[in-house]
């Protein structure tokens, strides 16, 4: 429903951060299943068999329904289920972000430009 998306990830560690904006897009069947492909089998199993994010009221439920896909798909390839899909964040935009002790952390963010080219700023903490 919303058609942009910000990622973010924190390597606490190293004291960086990458923040990622953009507009969402899906993917089209053809890259689903490419990717879907790449999977580890059990991967590509428990897809079918997973009621993603769903309420799991017995765990034995989904071994269950792991079993039941695997005698379905014995001896053949496991093909991406029509509900298994994905989608891309096309970025506009990236911001740097480095931990500074005395919390002037440094920023850099680069914007997308009219043309396709990119422009940078720095930004204060």
């Amino acid at each position: 429903a919303n058609p942009r998306a910000a990622l973010c990830f924190h390597w606490k560690s190293v004291g960086l951060q990458v923040r990622i904006e953009g507009a969402v897009r899906a993917v089209d069947a053809a890259e689903a299943d490419a990717y879907f492909a790449t999977r580890p089998r059990a991967s590509q199993i428990g897809a079918w068999a997973s009621h993603q994010s769903q309420i799991l009221p017995d765990r034995d439920i989904l071994h269950r329904r792991i079993g039941e896909f695997e005698t379905r798909f014995a001896g053949v390839e496991v093909s991406r289920p029509p509900f298994w899909s994905g989608y891309r964040v096309v970025a506009s935009r990236f911001e740097f972000w480095r931990h500074r002790e005395d919390r002037l952390h440094e920023r850099l963010a680069f914007q997308r430009a009219a043309a396709g080219s990119w422009t940078n700023d720095y930004l204060y903490p």
